[in-house]
C-alpha cells in the first residue's frame, strides 16, 4: 500500500513523468508568454506607482517630471527588448546573459551575471507577491494584519503549482495574465476615451494634498529626486531577461518562437504602461509611502492603508466597488503573484546550468518526477520566504533590493553581445551581412552604455534604501560558487586516473574480513555465511563488551554451536560500541599497509519508517565512522523482516537522470519479475545452509 507521504506527494503534484515525455513539456508561444513574461507585464500595475511614491516626497510640485520619466523608461525597455531579442537568436541554448558574459567576457564576469540573475530571482518572487497581496488589501483592508501570512501562503501555492511542471503551471496562469491584460487594456480605453470627450475620470485621491518631505528643492536635488524615481520606474523591466533563459522550453523552431514572445511582451508592456502613467496624471492620483502624509485623507492613516494606484484609476474608471474594479483587482493580484512565475522558471532553469558547469550543487541539476527542475524551486521559495519574513511583506522596503541585479546583468550582457558582434563582423563576407552585423552591434552597444547609466543611478539611489545587501550579496554568492568550483574540479582531479600516476592501482595483499555481531541470531548467521563466502585471508566474529552478562551468554552459546570462525571480544569499560571497533580495526590494518578490512554489519530491513528508529542506529553510527578510514570497506549485510514483505516492489520508481546514466527507465525492477513470480521463488528456494561447524 502506498504511504501517506507518498499520496499527498501524488495529490499535489500528480503522476510522474517519464523522462522521454521531455517534449511533451514544450511550449507554444500562448503559453509561453504568461509563463515567462508575467513578471514584465504585471510591473504595469507598480512601475508608475513607484514613480509618484518618489515624486511626491516633495508635494504636488514635482509631478510634472512624471511625463518625462515616464518616457525614459519606455525608451529603455524598448531597447532592452531589441538586445534581448538578439540574444535569444545568437545564444539559443538557454544560458542568457549568462552564457553571452561567460563566452565573450570570462568566466569571472559570467558567475558576477550569474549571481545578480540568482539574487533578481529572488526578490522577484518576494517583491510580486507582496505586491499581489497589496492589491488584495486594498479590495478588502480587514486582511492587513495577516499580510505576511498571506504572503507565504500564496509561495506555497506558487511552489506546489510549480512542481507539476512548467506546461501544467502555463496552463493554470495563462487565464490571470490575459484577464488583466484584457481589464487593463478596457480601462486604458475607456480611460483615455473619457478625457477626449471632456469627461476625465477623477481618482478618489485627486483632492487630497500632500505633505512635503523635501521642500524648496534647488536644480541639483530636483534632478537626484528625477533619477530616485526613474530608477524606481525601472522596475517596469524586470523579468525581460526571463526568455533569454528559457529558450530551451519552447516548441520549435524555438529561437524564432522566442523572439516572438519577446516582441509581443514589449508591445504589450509598453502600451499599458504608457496607458496608466498617463491615466494617473489625468485622473490626478495621488499617493504616498506615508498615508497620514496625505492632507484630507478620510479614514484613521495609522491604521488604514491606501489604495494602489492601478485600484484608484480603476474605481475612477469603471466605478468604485463596481463589478469592473473588483475584475480588474483580482486580475491584478492574480498576475502580481503568478508574476513570481517568471522566476520559478527562470531561477530554475540558471541554478541546472551553473549547476552542470560545477558553479552549483549538482543535485539542483537533476530534474523532479514532472521533469521540472524541483530542487530549484524548493530552494527560491524558501529564500524567497525568509525575505517575505524579515521585511513584513512590505512593496516599499522590498522593491529598494530590487532591479539593481538585473541592471548588472543586463548591462554586462549587452557589452558582451558587442564582442560576440565584432568576432561575427571580423567573418562577414558580403555588404548585406556586415551591415546586418553592424546594425546589430550597434543597437547592443547603445543598450549597454544606457543600462550601463541606469545601473549607476539605481546603485547611487538606492544604496542606503537597501540596495547595499544586494551590493554585499553579489560579490558573496560570487565566492561561494567560485568556492563549490573549486571543490568539484579538486574531487575530479584527485579521482582521475592516468599512466604516469603515482598510485599506481595494485591489489591488496591480504583481506581481513570481520563480521560484528551483537548476538546470535539469523541475520548473524547470514552475514558469517557471506562473508566465508568470498574467501577473505582472515575471517573474525567481533563483538563488543557492553554488558558482561550478555557477553558471557554470547560466549557460550559460540561455543556450544562449535563454530568454526573465532569470536574476538573488545572490551568497552565506557559502554561504548563506535570507537572500540574502529581501534580494533585501525590495530588490525597495522599488520600490512596494503592490506584491506572488510567490516560485515548486519542490518534490518523493516516496512514501516517508524520501524527505522527501532533498528540499526548503531549500525549507521559505525559506518558514518568507518568510511573515513583508509583501506576499510563497509558491506550491509541486510535481513527482510515480516513487515517489508508487504512492500510493493514490482511498483516502478523512476529517479532523475534516468536517461543521462543510461538506464531504461521503461524496464521493471528485478528485471521484470512481478510479485508473484518472486513468492513462487522465494517459497522454492531451499534454507540457508547452517553455519559450517568444526
Amino acid at each position: 500500500m502506498p504511504t501517506p507521504t507518498s499520496l499527498l506527494k501524488r495529490l499535489v503534484l500528480g503522476r510522474p513523468f517519464r523522462s522521454d515525455r521531455l517534449g511533451h513539456t514544450l511550449l507554444p508561444i500562448r503559453i509561453a508568454l504568461p509563463i515567462f513574461a508575467s513578471d514584465p507585464l504585471s510591473s504595469v500595475a507598480y512601475a508608475t506607482q513607484e514613480i509618484l511614491l518618489i515624486l511626491t516626497l516633495g508635494g504636488l510640485a514635482y509631478l510634472y517630471l512624471t511625463p518625462l520619466i515616464g518616457a525614459a523608461v519606455v525608451l529603455l525597455l524598448a531597447v532592452v527588448v531589441l538586445s534581448y531579442r538578439q540574444v535569444v537568436q545568437a545564444y539559443p541554448s538557454g544560458g542568457g546573459s549568462y552564457e553571452v558574459v561567460s563566452t565573450n567576457l570570462g568566466a569571472r564576469a559570467g558567475l558576477v551575471v550569474a549571481a545578480a540573475l540568482l539574487v533578481d530571482y529572488v526578490m522577484t518572487v518576494a517583491v510580486s507577491v507582496a505586491a499581489g497581496v497589496d492589491n488584495i488589501i486594498s479590495a478588502l483592508p480587514e486582511l492587513n494584519p495577516h499580510r505576511v501570512a498571506i504572503n507565504i501562503g500564496f509561495i506555497v501555492v506558487l511552489t506546489a503549482m510549480n512542481l507539476r511542471g512548467v506546461r501544467e503551471s502555463g496552463r493554470t496562469f495563462a487565464i490571470p495574465t490575459y484577464a488583466f491584460v484584457a481589464g487593463v487594456m478596457l480601462m486604458i480605453a475607456l480611460g483615455l476615451s473619457r478625457a477626449l470627450l471632456g469627461h476625465a475620470p477623477q481618482a478618489e485621491s485627486a483632492n487630497y494634498g500632500i505633505h512635503a518631505e523635501h521642500a524648496g528643492l534647488n536644480a541639483l536635488a530636483i534632478s537626484l529626486l528625477a533619477l530616485r524615481a526613474f530608477s524606481s520606474g525601472c522596475t517596469a523591466l524586470t523579468g525581460v531577461e526571463a526568455i533569454s533563459n528559457g529558450v530551451p522550453a519552447f516548441r520549435k523552431p524555438k529561437a524564432l518562437n522566442a523572439a516572438r514572445t519577446m516582441t509581443l511582451m514589449g508591445v504589450l508592456a509598453i502600451t499599458m504602461f504608457i496607458g496608466v502613467t498617463a491615466l494617473a496624471l489625468i485622473s490626478h492620483t495621488r499617493v504616498v509611502e506615508n498615508t497620514c502624509d496625505l492632507i484630507g485623507f478620510a479614514g484613521n492613516c495609522a491604521t488604514d492603508p491606501q489604495r494602489t494606484v492601478i485600484a484608484q484609476i480603476s474605481a475612477a474608471v469603471f466605478g468604485n466597488n463596481s463589478i469592473m474594479f473588483f475584475f480588474l483587482q483580482a486580475a491584478t493580484a492574480l498576475i502580481l503573484i503568478l508574476a513570481a512565475n517568471t522566476a520559478y522558471n527562470g531561477f530554475p532553469l540558471l541554478s541546472s546550468i551553473l549547476a552542470q558547469d560545477r558553479y552549483l550543487p549538482r543535485q539542483l541539476h537533476t530534474r523532479g518526477d514532472r521533469l521540472a527542475y524541483s530542487n530549484g524551486i524548493i530552494l527560491l521559495a524558501v529564500i524567497a520566504g525568509l525575505l517575505i519574513y524579515t521585511f513584513d511583506g512590505s512593496t516599499t522596503r522590498l522593491i529598494q533590493l530590487y532591479i539593481l541585479g538585473v541592471f548588472t546583468s543586463f548591462t554586462l550582457c549587452q557589452t558582451g553581445m558587442v564582442w560576440h558582434w565584432n568576432r561575427q563582423l571580423a567573418d562577414a563576407v558580403t555588404p548585406a551581412e556586415r551591415f546586418r552585423t553592424k546594425r546589430a552591434r550597434a543597437i547592443n552597444a547603445f543598450g549597454a552604455c544606457f543600462t550601463g547609466v541606469v545601473l549607476v543611478v539605481v546603485m547611487v539611489t538606492k544604496f542606503t534604501h537597501g540596495a547595499y545587501l544586494v551590493v554585499i550579496a553579489i560579490p558573496v554568492l560570487c565566492v561561494l560558487m567560485q568556492a563549490i568550483h573549486r571543490h568539484y574540479a579538486a574531487v575530479r582531479a584527485e579521482l582521475r586516473t592516468s599512466d604516469d600516476d603515482e598510485d599506481e592501482p595494485t591489489m591488496p595483499s591480504r583481506i581481513h574480513a570481520v563480521v560484528l555481531i551483537s548476538s546470535w541470531h539469523k541475520a548473524t548467521q547470514r552475514a558469517l555465511l557471506f562473508a566465508k563466502a568470498t574467501k577473505p585471508d582472515t575471517l573474525t566474529a567481533l563483538t563488543v563488551n557492553v554488558d558482561d552478562s550478555e557477553t558471557r551468554a554470547l560466549m557460550r552459546e559460540w561455543q556450544e554451536l562449535n563454530i568454526s570462525i573465532p569470536l574476538k571480544v573488545v572490551e568497552s569499560p565506557y559502554r561504548e560500541i563506535t570507537r572500540p571497533v574502529v581501534d580494533y580495526i585501525k590495530q588490525l590494518r597495522r599488520s600490512g599497509p596494503r592490506d584491506v578490512v572488510n567490516v560485515y554489519i548486519p542490518e534490518y530491513v523493516v516496512g514501516h519508517w517508524w520501524e527505522n528508529v527501532l533498528h540499526n542506529q548503531s549500525s549507521l553510527r559505525l559506518k558514518g565512522r568507518l568510511l573515513f578510514e583508509p583501506s576499510v570497506m563497509v558491506t550491509s549485510v541486510p535481513w527482510q523482516l515480516h513487515s517489508s514483505a508487504n512492500r510493493d516492489l514490482t511498483r516502478v520508481v523512476h529517479s532523475p537522470g534516468e536517461i543521462r546514466r543510461g538506464i531504461d527507465p521503461s524496464a521493471a525492477p528485478n528485471g521484470g519479475e512481478t510479485t508473484r513470480s518472486r513468492r513462487r521463488a522465494k517459497s522454492a528456494s531451499p534454507a540457508p545452509d547452517p553455519v559450517v561447524r568444526r
